[in-house]
């Protein structure tokens, strides 16, 4: 077959095609946000969804009805996915359906590194971790086999390494797979999860399980490496090349089918070494389900659980060595908003009027940055909106009136209309004031089409575009203006210091297209 020089993304999309997926799904997160896009690119059928309970949710509709789906998303985003994800795994799918976690360890762009591999243990569904792009291509294959088999959703972790670092690729298929007809089997006890379904669907859960653990055994999707009894390594993902690498004397056990784990295969390997060591990133996930095997390791430092391993960071792991790195000599250049972006004549208004900012996720929450230093507070998608109103609930009146939320469009059409309800079903003493920007892109991962763009994810197709302005008032928000605060900065400025004076619910609309987006959309004729 052709041999291809692909990124780990670049590979999962190839082997979406080759596996005749009906429908991808998702919302763009970096370092999944690729995957979509090379997807459709090669003729697959793919959306972007308004977040990620919505992605999944779609696709499990698509594999209900007999088709391969696939959704992608960062790690965090299956905090919002979590509802469906838990629940799917009880009931399953007649069609396949694997889910794409693509977690950032050392958080080159997210606000946490949280480990998403025990997501598959709480929710009890089979998982794999690829190592490179071939492995990304073969056990992508491998994972749509195991949910036809078993009519059960399956965890994809990926990691930003993995993601974006190539490798020859071969392709396996001479052809993709022809993509499923339809059809949908009225089974209720299977599909409908009240409770007495739910205590069955459990049942039959852990059973399946229990049969995946024995295919785990016979090793097919994990490889060993016998070398020196002196040393053993036992390791998954990208962890696995720096292991290699770091202590290639050492005998490797490694894993890419990790959950269920293979049990009598890893006491077998633990019993040829003289010292076993864990080498993984982020949560001691392998470490403590060895050690829940009865088995003795060589504990690693807690400082090799922050960050992405290397080589470097492996042998002193290896070394029993927590010093951390030295600091780089050139420090690196910290992100800042892009020269002409039209959201920093926004953040200077709110920096000079001394306004409590409540920020959401994006490239706007560099506002926090200098020379803005116009964001104080930001948790996660869609919470600027509540956070600003527990924080006007919750302070003196002087205090509460300087509180201003502010999101992005494609944010507010993730998770920022639920806080908007809540804005005009409990609105604070003081009113609220939420800014929305409206730049007409998902800027920071890579310039995505949104629900509010009008265009769909090829760039190209034509889509209802949804205007923020005409949402909220329809919820019931009692003012609402659009105004560009680049173009008309005097303009803007009085529209806040108006709704901050006021007491009632008000959003400002501040629309001016990303600088980038727009270079790039009148290249492509839109």
């Amino acid at each position: 077959m052709k041999k291809q020089l692909l990124s780990g993304n670049e590979a999962v999309a190839l082997a979406a095609l080759d596996c005749g997926v009906n429908l991808g799904c998702g919302y763009p997160g970096t370092p999944s946000s690729e995957i979509l896009d090379d997807f459709s690119k090669l003729g697959g059928s793919a959306e972007w969804e308004p977040n990620e309970k919505c992605a999944l949710e779609t696709a499990i509709g698509v594999a209900l009805a007999g088709g391969r789906s696939l959704v992608t998303m960062k790690h965090v985003g299956l905090n919002v996915a979590a509802d469906p994800f838990f629940t799917i795994a009880y009931s399953g799918t007649p069609g396949g359906l694997v889910v794409i976690s693509a977690d950032d360890p050392g958080m080159a762009s997210s606000q946490n590194e949280q480990d998403n591999r025990r997501y598959a243990v709480s929710a009890g569904v089979p998982m794999f971790e690829p190592a490179d792009s071939q492995e990304c291509y073969d056990f992508l294959c491998a994972a749509f086999a195991l949910a036809d088999q078993f009519r059960s959703p399956v965890l994809f972790r990926m990691t930003t390494r993995v993601c974006h670092s190539k490798c020859v690729v071969e392709r396996r298929k001479a052809a993709p797979d022809a993509k499923r007809e339809g059809a949908f089997a009225v089974d209720p006890k299977s599909n409908v999860m009240v409770p007495a379904f739910a205590r069955l669907a459990h049942r039959r859960l852990r059973g399946d399980l229990a049969k995946m653990r024995e295919i785990n055994e016979k090793n097919q999707y994990n490889k060993i490496t016998l070398n020196s009894s002196e040393l053993g390594i036992i390791t998954s993902g990208i962890s696995y090349q720096h292991a290699r690498e770091a202590a290639p004397e050492a005998s490797i056990f490694k894993l890419g089918f990790t959950h269920p784990l293979p049990e009598k295969a890893i006491r077998d390997f633990a019993g040829r070494v003289k010292r076993l060591v864990v080498v993984e990133e982020g949560d001691p996930y392998l470490a403590d389900a060895v050690r829940a095997l009865g088995i003795k390791i060589d504990a690693a430092e807690e400082e090799f659980r922050f960050g992405e391993l290397n080589v470097d960071r492996v042998r002193k792991l290896l070394a029993h060595d927590p010093t951390p790195a030295p600091a780089p000599a050139v420090a690196p250049h910290p992100p800042q908003l892009c020269p002409g972006c039209p959201h920093r004549k926004t953040f200077e208004t709110l920096r000079d009027l001394g306004c409590l900012v409540s920020g959401d996720i994006g490239c706007y929450t560099l506002g926090v940055m200098p020379p803005f230093n116009a964001i104080h507070a930001c948790v996660c998608m869609g919470a600027s909106v509540t956070v600003g109103l527990g924080l006007r609930k919750m302070l003196p009146e002087k205090e509460a009136r300087r509180v201003v939320s502010v999101i992005g469009d494609s944010t507010f059409f993730h998770t920022g209309i639920n806080g908007v309800v809540e804005m005009v079903y409990n609105t604070p003493a003081t009113g609220h004031l939420l800014i929305i920007l409206d730049n007409r892109t998902t800027a920071m991962t890579g310039m995505q089409e949104n629900p509010g763009t009008g265009k769909k994810l090829n760039h190209v197709d034509p889509a209802p575009r949804l205007m923020p302005e005409d949402i909220v008032c329809g919820i019931g928000v009692e003012f609402v203006a659009v105004v560009d605060s680049t173009a008309e900065p005097e303009k803007f400025k009085s529209l806040v210091e108006e709704c901050l004076a006021a007491t009632r619910t008000s959003v400002i609309v501040v629309r001016r297209p990303c600088v980038i987006a727009a270079v790039r959309s009148k290249k492509m004729g839109n």
